[in-house]
C-alpha cells in the first residue's frame, strides 16, 4: 500500500482540529446556568415608633437672652374746650362764655413674686370766663400717691404708703358788694392747704379692678403757707392761727375700683375716710368717681362728680360736678 501524503494528513489535522472546536462551543452552550435570586420579603427590617424623651433644665436667664418688664403703665392727657356766643339781640337770652379744661392721670404698676409698688399722678385744671363776670375755677387738683405691698395671705398683703394732695391756683368765693358788683373772697392757694400723708396697714385685693387699705397708723401733715387765709376761713383748716404746719395721727381707709362696666364705658372711682385720734368724732370723707365713655381713638365724654366732707373747712357736705367733650390721648395705645 501507498503511504499517503503529507497534504492528506494537513488536511485531515485541521478537520479534527474544527471539529474538536465545535464540539467544545456545543458543550458550553447547552451546559446548565445556575442562577440565585433573592427577593426580600416586605417589611424586612421591623420598624418601631419612634419613642421621644423630654428633659427638663433649669437654664439660667443669662443664656435665654430675655426682657422681662414687670411694670404696667397707662396714661391719659386730655383737653376739653367749652364756647358759647350770643348775638346781643339773641332772643332767647344768653351770656358768651369760654371754658378750657385739662387732665394728665398717669399710673405705674410694678409687681413680681408677690410683691407690688404703685405710683398714681393726677392733675386737673380748668377755668371758665363768663362775660360780665369774673373768671373762675373749673377744677384745680394736684395728687400723687404711692404704696409699696408685700404678700401675707392670697388676697392679704402688708403696706406702706405716702400720698400728697394740693392744688396749683389760687381759690376764691364769690359775692356782690351794695351796687351790686361782683366781688372774690380768697380762701385757699397753693400749699394751702397741702395734705401729706403717711400710712401703714393692711390691704385687701379681691381683683385687680378693686382694693382696700386699711391704714391702722396714719399721720397727716397739714400745710397752710399763706398766713392770711383765716380772715375768710376761720377754721383755717384745722391750723391754729399763726402756723403753717398741723400734724394729726388717725385711721384711714381708702377704696379704689377702675373697671371697664361696659364696652368703651370705665368707670373709676376712690373713697377716703380719715378719722383722727385726736377729735373720733369728726371723720373727714372724700368720694371722687369718673366715668369715661369712649366715642372713638381721640374723643372722650367724660363725667366728673366729687363729693367731700372736712370739719375743718365746713361743717356741711361739699360737692362738684362736670360734664365734659373732649380729646384724649392714652398710652399705651
Amino acid at each position: 500500500m501507498k503511504k499517503p501524503k503529507i497534504g492528506c494528513k494537513l488536511i485531515l489535522l485541521i478537520v479534527f482540529l474544527l471539529s474538536f472546536q465545535f464540539a467544545k462551543a456545543q458543550r458550553e452552550t447547552i451546559e446548565p446556568i445556575l442562577v440565585i435570586e433573592i427577593q426580600p420579603k416586605k417589611n424586612l427590617f421591623v420598624t418601631r415608633p419612634s419613642v421621644f424623651f423630654i428633659y427638663k433644665r433649669n437654664l439660667p436667664i443669662s443664656l435665654l437672652n430675655l426682657k422681662v418688664s414687670y411694670w404696667k403703665t397707662k396714661g391719659k392727657f386730655g383737653i376739653n374746650l367749652n364756647q358759647a356766643a350770643f348775638s346781643e339781640n339773641w332772643s332767647s337770652g344768653g351770656v358768651n362764655s369760654i371754658a378750657l379744661g385739662g387732665l394728665l392721670n398717669y399710673k405705674g404698676e410694678y409687681n413680681k413674686e408677690g410683691r407690688n409698688f404703685t405710683s398714681e399722678i393726677i392733675l386737673q385744671y380748668g377755668k371758665l370766663k363768663n362775660s360780665g363776670q369774673l373768671e373762675r375755677k373749673t377744677v384745680d387738683r394736684l395728687f400723687f400717691d404711692n404704696k409699696a405691698g408685700l404678700p401675707i395671705s392670697k388676697k392679704w398683703s402688708f403696706f406702706g404708703s405716702l400720698s400728697f394732695e394740693s392744688q396749683f391756683d389760687i381759690g376764691y368765693i364769690y359775692n356782690k358788694d351794695a351796687q351790686g358788683n361782683e366781688i372774690r373772697k380768697k380762701i385757699s392757694n397753693f400749699l394751702a392747704p397741702g395734705y401729706l400723708t403717711e400710712s401703714v396697714g393692711f390691704e385687701y385685693k379681691t381683683a385687680k379692678s378693686f382694693s382696700l387699705r386699711l391704714g391702722t397708723g396714719t399721720a397727716r401733715q397739714t400745710f397752710i403757707i399763706d398766713t392770711t387765709l383765716y380772715r375768710n376761713n376761720p377754721k383755717n383748716f384745722g391750723v391754729p392761727i399763726g402756723r403753717k404746719f398741723r400734724n394729726e395721727l388717725a385711721f384711714q381707709a381708702v377704696a379704689n375700683f377702675d373697671k371697664d362696666i361696659m364696652e368703651n364705658l370705665n368707670l373709676k372711682s376712690r373713697y377716703l375716710l380719715f378719722a383722727s385720734y385726736e377729735n373720733i368724732n369728726n371723720i373727714d370723707q372724700r368720694l371722687d368717681m369718673t366715668l369715661t365713655a369712649k366715642v372713638n381713638k381721640l374723643i372722650n365724654v367724660t363725667v366728673n362728680g366729687t363729693a367731700l366732707y372736712d370739719d375743718d373747712f365746713s361743717g356741711e357736705i361739699q360737692s362738684s360736678q362736670s360734664l365734659a367733650l373732649g380729646f384724649v390721648f392714652t398710652m399705651p395705645r
